[in-house]
């Protein structure tokens, strides 16, 4: 776990802190078995990573993902800078993926 976000992380937690994405309460950096979700909603069982470039191959991701998706966890994944320079589009796209569940 770290003790200082990074810049992405620290925009999306002003996003979805207080229920301010359809009123969901979202936690950051959560202990679950043996990860640490930067966000996840309980609620619908949904796990949003923010991911920089050194993620974008990663085997471990995918193992990740798929762990998490057996224990009934989606795995949404948004690209540090989609978040720092499209917020709206990112929470846009969350909302829609929302309207799914």
């Amino acid at each position: 776990m770290r003790r200082e976000p990074t810049d992405a992380e620290a925009k999306m937690w002003r996003l979805l802190r207080d229920r301010r994405l359809s009123h969901l309460k979202f936690r950051r950096q959560v202990p679950f078995r043996n990860y640490i979700l930067d966000f996840a909603c309980f609620e619908k069982r949904l796990v949003i990573e923010i991911d920089g470039g050194q993620h974008a191959s990663s085997q471990q991701d995918a193992s990740r993902t798929d762990a998490l998706a057996a224990e009934g966890f989606p795995v949404w994944r948004y690209w540090n800078n989609d978040v720092l320079q499209t917020p709206g589009a990112v929470l846009e796209d969350i909302v829609a993926k929302l309207a799914e569940l």
